[in-house]
């Protein structure tokens, strides 16, 4: 038998030799993968957090070799390094997840500790170490402040609806091509097992699957459900609108964002809704294309409207954001769309302006700057304008010089506001604005204001 101290000589070397960083990614990837939102946010936070103590590390390091003193181990090896990386980590998970960091920090304290053996620094590069990392992931919260996970303040139980125990007297349109991970059509016939549940099957045409359920809950009494991402819920909800009918909203597509600030996180916390019978009452945003002989000209948002680079900023960031976090990831596909657009020229309520981009949101997103994520009211009557301007000198740096900077309220590129109404003139025939994801043809001018509390909803109970 090895002698206990050649074992655990080895064990070090094993160790050291090792990528250390490979058990915490591999945390990020089961919590990325979990059903669960804050675990999820806690996942990306933390990987950018570690992300960027990794690069103040290699940016140290580099220094401190130009300026010719004594060669230090690589932030790989270095147990300063790793315990950089390693608060970092420990430190954005336990900011978006108190509960998830409790359980982290003890296994993060004892893996810089142990790394610490590996190397020859003093353990007051380690401390040294870690706050940083600690500081790294708290300065992440100046970009990227922290989600406040709750359902939209104002969109409470307040509206009567008709609760339908067993589901009996729902009619819930299943669109099987709405991108979701679980068989959200076999689990809603387990929670509701008397609803009558139509799947849409690919390359039916939604609409009409959905004018047909809507014409039979006029007939028979009930409620519409719809189980999707945020463009089949849109569709769903211009149908419940306009036949005066409850929506029931069952999460289980690509995007959810909608369904997330009204609480409802699971298919089962829209089914108790249901069985309840507890309603609310949220706005509309609504698009009208001005001078337009076609009766149907206006059409609904229950998110977001952009025109411009905003549509490529969002795809850019998602691409990357698995891999990086969300703040690294949104910042490089700043970088990327803006070197490749050109601002356009409109005209907003009788001025002429020259913007990269236009978004609007219907009601208040939080946080300010450019990662919109989650709304505190669904029902407070405006519209959440952000805009970036492209006719001033030098635009383009001095906007990406703001966002790094956290200085995004103080820059003349960039502007903010909330309004009841908007018109937006010279749009050419071959643009597009996007609406919830959906990108449509624009007119030459178009209308923006809100349907107040126009959708009657399926809510959560308060919290």
């Amino acid at each position: 038998m090895r002698h206990p101290r050649a074992i655990h000589a080895r064990l070090f070397e094993r160790v050291a030799s090792s990528h250390p960083m490979l058990p915490w990614l591999a945390g990020a990837a089961v919590m990325g993968l979990s059903g669960n939102r804050g675990a999820r946010r806690a996942a990306l936070r933390a990987t950018g957090s570690l992300a960027l103590a990794s690069a103040a590390v290699g940016i140290a390091a580099k220094s401190a070799a130009g300026h010719r003193l004594p060669p230090r181990p690589t932030p790989r090896a270095s147990p300063a390094g790793h315990a950089a990386a390693v608060a970092a980590f420990a430190a954005g998970v336990t900011l978006e997840s108190p509960r998830l960091g409790a359980a982290l920090i003890p296994l993060a304290t004892a893996a810089a500790v142990f790394r610490a053996g590996t190397g020859t620094r003093s353990s007051r590069d380690v401390l040294a170490g870690a706050a940083l990392g600690v500081g790294v992931a708290a300065a992440t919260c100046r970009w990227w402040p922290l989600h406040v996970d709750a359902p939209a303040e104002t969109a409470r139980p307040n509206v009567c609806v008709p609760a339908l125990p067993t589901g009996r007297g729902l009619i819930a349109v299943v669109n099987s091509d709405a991108g979701g991970d679980t068989p959200a059509e076999a689990e809603l016939r387990i929670l509701l097992p008397m609803a009558d549940i139509r799947l849409c099957e690919s390359g039916v045409d939604l609409h009409l699957v959905l004018d047909q359920a809507a014409k039979d809950v006029l007939a028979h009494g009930g409620a519409l459900g719809v189980v999707g991402g945020d463009g089949t819920v849109n569709a769903a909800a211009v149908r419940a609108t306009e036949s005066g009918l409850p929506l029931a909203v069952f999460p289980a597509g690509t995007l959810n964002h909608f369904a997330a600030d009204l609480g409802l996180t699971t298919l089962k916390s829209t089914a108790d809704a249901v069985e309840a019978g507890r309603g609310g009452a949220v706005d509309l945003g609504r698009v009208t294309a001005i001078g337009s002989t076609d009766d149907d000209s206006s059409t609904y948002f229950l998110n977001t409207f952009s025109i411009g680079v905003y549509p490529e900023l969002v795809r850019a960031r998602e691409a990357r954001e698995a891999r990086l976090g969300k703040w690294p990831a949104l910042c490089i596909g700043l970088l990327r769309v803006l070197a490749d657009s050109t601002p356009r020229q409109v005209t907003i309520d009788g001025r002429h302006r020259r913007l990269w981009l236009l978004f609007a949101g219907n009601s208040r997103y939080d946080p300010p700057g450019f990662a919109p994520s989650y709304r505190r009211s669904l029902n407070d009557g405006l519209l959440d304008i952000r805009a970036v301007d492209g006719s001033h000198p030098f635009a383009r740096t001095r906007l990406i010089t703001a966002f790094l900077t956290g200085t995004l309220a103080r820059s003349r590129v960039y502007q903010a506001t909330t309004v009841t109404r908007l018109r937006i003139d010279g749009m050419s025939e071959e643009e597009d604005y996007t609406r919830d994801g959906e990108v449509s043809t624009a007119a030459d001018a178009l209308h923006l204001d809100k349907a107040a509390r126009a959708l009657t909803v399926y809510l959560p109970p308060p919290q």
